[in-house]
């Protein structure tokens, strides 16, 4: 264990603990390294979200900004 590492117990299903235990075995890794990865595949899933949540809420903010002139009415109201 490093500096930046944290203890946690997980209690699973006997059936479950056994198939993480085949997995862990197939790949040729540590039961730990393999719940690291499957944590981090789902966090990766839920931060694009996040991101894309984001950006849809951000992409309808543009819209309506000058009522209901568009840029073309803008641009030929303008005293050029």
């Amino acid at each position: 264990m490093s500096v930046n590492d944290v203890r946690k117990n997980f209690v699973f299903k006997k059936e479950v603990a056994k198939h993480l235990e085949e997995i862990a075995s197939k790949e040729g890794k540590s039961m730990t390294a393999v719940v690291q990865g499957l944590i981090e595949k789902e966090y990766e899933v839920l931060s694009v979200q996040e991101k894309l949540d984001a950006l849809y809420a951000f992409a309808g903010s543009g819209t309506g900004l000058f009522g209901d002139l568009t840029i073309q009415d803008i641009k030929a109201n303008m005293d050029v």
